[in-house]
């Protein structure tokens, strides 16, 4: 497996203090869940290695970040852990390519939060250019930096 910045719970930390500092202060201009998709990949990456003490921090993140843009609290983290129990052994099987499994999981957290939307609020076109726009910024931000 290739070793990303993802594997240093230090680096994880002080994302999640960037990722909450951003979503704080960008939820007063526009609708964001920016860096969502980042925090869920962290999420798993801490799943896999068993970075206890991390998740705790990724688990508050996720947490203030769901409050703060209007979800019920703990629908993302449970979203999380249905998709690594259930979404990503299935993923894993059907895909081989060790490259791009990551960047699927991004795309169907995304569909799941999508879905979550929906079930709260209503939906519209503004909402779903927005969320479209925040995983191409995952996956940018994802792709090159991390």
């Amino acid at each position: 497996m290739k070793i990303n910045n993802l594997d240093n719970p230090f680096y994880i930390f002080l994302f999640c203090i960037f990722a909450l500092i951003v979503n704080t202060v960008s939820s007063i201009y526009f609708f964001p869940i920016m860096l969502l998709g980042i925090v869920f990949i962290a999420f798993y990456v801490c799943m896999e290695k068993n970075y206890n003490y991390t998740l705790f921090f990724l688990g508050i993140t996720t947490v203030i970040i769901e409050i703060n843009n209007g979800f019920k609290p703990f629908s993302v983290i449970l979203l999380c852990f249905f998709i690594y129990a259930f979404v990503i052994p299935y993923v894993s099987r059907v895909l081989s390519v060790d490259g791009t499994n990551l960047y699927v999981y991004l795309v169907v957290f995304y569909c799941g939060l999508v879905f979550l939307w929906t079930l709260n609020n209503e939906m519209s076109i503004q909402l779903n250019f927005i969320l479209l726009l925040n995983l191409v910024v995952d996956l940018i931000i994802f792709g090159v930096f991390i």
